[in-house]
């Protein structure tokens, strides 16, 4: 999630700006899902740390891009550095859609929650990932 047109660097900075300036004009407390997912451990933390010199209170990860170790890894540091970890679902659907050697998102959601998440992008009862495809 850095590509030449939107580097995770500069998007970082834009966010953290925004944010700050959204409360300061406020008087509250905002926050933005800043993506630490990133293709190795060592480059998803360099992000959270990143996240966390900016003064950002949550990060991001893609569970299904980064998997349970990295998942794990970074609710730790989440965890000992006063960081919220919201957990994404992106390609979800290539699990929960399966009927017949499918899992479905709550087992999934429950074993994300054990491995760290603060919170998780569940989605709606009726949605792409619930609900009958005709319905929806």
């Amino acid at each position: 999630n850095s590509q030449p047109f939107m580097r995770w660097r500069d998007r970082f900075l834009f966010c953290a700006e925004a944010l700050f300036k959204a409360q300061s004009e406020t008087g509250e407390i905002k926050g933005h899902y800043l993506n630490a997912t990133a293709g190795t451990c060592e480059e998803m933390m360099k992000r959270a740390v990143f996240a966390r010199e900016l003064g950002t209170p949550i990060v991001m990860h893609d569970y299904l891009t980064g998997g349970f170790t990295a998942n794990t890894t970074l609710a730790h540091y989440c965890r000992d550095n006063g960081l919220l970890l919201h957990i994404h679902r992106a390609m979800h659907a290539v699990i929960d859609r399966q009927k017949n050697h499918g899992m479905h998102f709550r087992v999934l959601a429950k074993a994300l929650r054990m491995s760290g998440g603060d919170h998780i992008h569940g989605g709606t009862v009726v949605g792409k990932l619930e609900g009958e495809r005709e319905m929806t």
